[in-house]
């Protein structure tokens, strides 16, 4: 019996890894735009790390974590990575040599969820991390960036909701409320908010479930004031972002589950994705960086979940491989001008590929087509003797004959 794949993992074959390399591509593009440089971070971590950054009550550290222990250590394999991004950030001593930075980075995160669509138990971000500052139109540029990420990847119909949780003595005031409220209301509450409501009560508002749902909706939120200076720095988030034309809504119930996140925290809503309809998040950590050793200096960043976004890409996808140059070779000595065209196409970076398996003409056509190579070649006996080459163009079925000689000039019109 064949080995199979562990639950909650997935093989990513050629034709969807393609699409995963078109995503990342585009997203370096635009990540270099705002001047972010990237940084790879290990996948596993001490475990110590993220129980310090996201919470003892966090549900990732209660429940979620992939752990590993020996008699002396115990590991993690990174839940997520602004943890491990800060932690770099300092090990390195970066805040004394750099102090304001911007990092992106792309990876794979392990959460032991229950497997269903858009959330596996291995996953992957896209994601940045900007530390060093505090000032609102960072946070402006960081949710603009979110909207140009979103617009490269021609997802359309998705929401940015933001929200302001203030800093920590306005959480504490929140958390106070919400307990005070919701215990009177403690017949309407699932399983895990009734849990929730002793251990990290701000997460009741992030439930999901149509009777907690029904019960947040009740709350006026108003009477939790954020403090005059958190206000303010929430309203020059709202007009930055109305400066740069990016389309929001306020959404009073929105918080995050970490533990590090205060003032502006901001979701990427999708209907597509149904109840767990969350494309991205993202939002501000100002303490974090002190709390883990580090200096008194704000941050703020986000992830984009790569499987949700391809779940709500644009499904009118350019799927044919324009780039793809296929090479048909028909006959022995064909094939040994075919080794000289291809060294000399690639040598020009030109993605380029032939029949190994001795295909007929057809064969190799219908192959090309399998590949949807944007172009092939066909080289036989004939054009041997005139010393031409067959370009065949498979967008258009156009194909005519050219001397070898003019064959780069002709692929890179």
């Amino acid at each position: 019996m064949p080995y199979k794949r562990i639950p909650g993992t997935k093989d990513i074959l050629s034709e969807e890894a393609l699409l995963w390399e078109e995503i990342e591509a585009l997203a370096r593009n635009i990540f270099h735009l705002y001047n972010y440089q990237p940084i790879r971070t290990p996948i596993l971590e001490d475990a110590a790390l993220f129980n310090r950054s996201l919470g003892q009550t966090s549900e990732i550290v209660q429940k979620q974590m992939f752990l590993i222990k020996n008699e002396e250590d115990s590991y993690a394999l990174r839940p997520e990575a602004t943890a491990s991004v800060v932690r770099a950030y300092l090990e390195n001593n970066l805040d004394k040599t750099s102090g304001f930075t911007k990092f992106y980075y792309m990876g794979p995160m392990f959460r032991f969820e229950r497997p269903q669509k858009g959330r596996q138990r291995q996953f992957h971000h896209i994601g940045c991390e900007a530390i060093g500052s505090g000032q609102a139109t960072l946070d402006v540029e960081i949710i603009a960036l979110v909207d140009h990420l979103l617009k490269a990847f021609s997802v359309s119909g998705y929401t940015i909701k933001i929200n302001s949780l203030g800093c920590d003595k306005d959480k504490t005031a929140l958390a106070e409320f919400l307990r005070k409220r919701l215990k009177e209301k403690k017949d309407g509450l699932c399983e895990d908010c009734l849990r929730r409501l002793q251990t990290n009560v701000l997460r009741i508002l992030d439930c999901k479930k149509a009777g907690c749902r029904e019960v947040v909706n009740n709350l006026d939120l108003q009477e939790a004031k954020i403090c005059p200076e958190c206000k303010e720095h929430f309203n020059q988030v709202c007009a930055g972002l109305k400066d740069a034309g990016i389309v929001y809504e306020v959404s009073p119930h929105l918080v995050r589950g970490l533990d590090y996140y205060t003032r502006t925290v901001f979701e990427i809503a999708h209907g597509e994705l149904g109840a767990q309809d969350a494309l991205g998040a993202g939002g501000r950590y100002d303490t974090l960086v002190k709390e883990l050793g580090g200096p008194d200096i704000g941050a703020i960043g986000f992830a984009f979940g790569v499987e949700r976004l391809l779940l709500v890409q644009n499904a009118q996808r350019q799927t044919q491989n324009a780039g793809l140059v296929y090479l048909i070779t028909l006959g022995e000595e064909a094939k040994k001008e075919g080794i000289k065209i291809l060294a000399r196409l690639r040598s020009h970076n030109i993605a380029s590929d032939t029949d190994y398996e001795n295909k007929t003409l057809k064969g190799a056509m219908r192959r090309a087509n399998d590949l949807k190579a944007g172009v092939v070649l066909i080289l036989g006996e004939d054009e041997l003797k005139k010393n031409t080459i067959v370009i065949k163009n498979m967008l258009s079925g156009q194909q005519k004959e050219v001397t070898r000689e003019a064959l780069l000039g002709e692929l890179k019109v």
